[in-house]
């Protein structure tokens, strides 16, 4: 009877050892059988901890769905295109960029169409999903808004009646022996005075020259009427053309009491003027007898999918996770950059930052920066010399057909 007792029990514990070692069998099988998923991200150095941050929590999410190894790798944006192009299928599987390099990445077969396009653009601000946008194709995630210009002013100079038109705030500047600063050795600034005029600038077909009217001798508005207000505003007391270097000087050392820059400037001008620290759209200047708004050239970074990667369908849910509602939020609180995203965009969070608020209160007076590499010396050889007062005192017209010729070259 003990020997029967003692072989049933022999038999239930061999049984559960059995049990037990096909169950770590079996899980041990569960893990083999998922998919192994190797990804690179690159981006910006400053943006390390950010995105290692961004990639744990998408790893988190997804944990139990695939072996996920998702490296972040240092890649300067502005040189992302010509290393991506350079070997494709060697490059990293997500990416981020600045939305001028769009176009050339579309071309070379480095972007493939996002299938949930609208979903995205729903998402986002019109600018930026345009930005992403080639030949009514969205090929890119938006990630930020933030790359433009506005105007900072000092609130204990300038009132906000002031502040409104660029003759108020010139003059008030000049009244106290102060300055207004904007670079005019920079192109892209330059764009403001004739970005709402209805002269136009822009890429022919080829994406490489550009086509340009600002010499433009009929119409509403002329090319030789925004010269003589960019004239008149160069030759005033109360006016500067000082690069962003000579603008923080001046901002530190209390010579410059308002002047057009970027969201880069904010920290050092908040420590300069402190409470008096205003920021607010671009001002309107006057022009043949009328006020017109001043416009910017607008910018955004955008995060790309490789469409050689050996993963796209995870690479593409990556994506739209770095650049989604909770880590744009994240973002914007770590790193200071202006949102994309709608619902970041409007919240109050933004609100309470001045330079965030004036910069997305001017995209609605701003185009997107699409130019060739002829555009910028011309025109700042142009814009200097009215900002010098046209010391050679050619005539305008012959300066600004002068412009033109060089910008649209072949």
């Amino acid at each position: 009877m003990r020997n029967r007792i003692f072989g049933l029990l022999f038999t239930i514990l061999c049984a559960a050892a059995l049990t037990g070692c096909n169950s770590t069998e079996k899980t041990d099988l569960e893990k083999k059988e998922l998919p192994k998923v190797e990804l690179v991200v690159w981006g910006a150095e400053e943006d390390t901890e950010l995105m290692n941050q961004i990639i744990q929590s998408f790893q988190l999410n997804y944990q139990g769905q695939a072996d996920f190894q998702i490296e972040f790798e240092v890649q300067g944006e502005s040189q992302c295109k010509d290393v991506l192009i350079g070997e494709l299928e060697a490059g990293a599987d997500v990416f981020t960029f600045a939305d001028d390099q769009l176009n050339a990445l579309a071309a070379a077969g480095a972007l493939d169409p996002i299938e949930n396009a609208d979903e995205i653009k729903s998402r986002n601000l019109a600018s930026t999903t345009e930005a992403a946008t080639v030949n009514n194709q969205l090929y890119a995630y938006p990630l930020t808004a933030d790359n433009g210009y506005f105007l900072y002013y000092n609130k204990k100079y300038i009132s906000e009646k002031q502040v409104k038109t660029l003759d108020g705030i010139l003059k008030a500047a000049a009244a106290k022996g102060k300055l207004f600063a904007m670079d005019w050795s920079s192109a892209w600034y330059v764009y403001s005075f004739f970005g709402n005029t209805g002269l136009q600038i822009g890429l022919n077909d080829d994406g490489i020259t550009n086509f340009c009217t600002w010499n433009q001798k009929d119409g509403d508005i002329r090319g030789i009427d925004v010269a003589r207000a960019m004239l008149r505003i160069g030759k005033h007391l109360g006016f500067a053309s000082s690069t962003d270097k000579e603008f923080l000087k001046g901002v530190k050392n209390g010579s410059v009491i308002a002047g057009v820059s970027g969201v880069w400037n904010s920290v050092a001008i908040k420590e300069a003027w402190g409470k008096n620290t205003g920021a607010v759209k671009l001002p309107t200047y006057t022009c043949k007898g009328r006020q017109i708004q001043m416009a910017s050239f607008s910018g955004c970074k955008l995060i790309g999918v490789n469409a050689y990667s050996e993963h796209p369908e995870w690479a593409s849910r990556l994506a739209e996770w770095i650049t989604d509602e909770e880590n744009q939020r994240l973002r914007f609180e770590m790193r200071g950059q202006g949102p994309s995203n709608i619902a970041v965009a409007n919240s109050s969070e933004i609100s309470q930052s001045p330079a965030i608020a004036a910069l997305l209160d001017q995209s609605a007076f701003s185009q997107l920066q699409r130019v060739g590499g002829k555009f910028w010396d011309p025109v700042s050889k142009f814009a200097e010399s009215m900002a010098s007062g046209n010391p050679s005192g050619q005539n305008l017209q012959k300066q600004l057909d002068e412009m033109v010729e060089n910008v649209t070259a072949r």
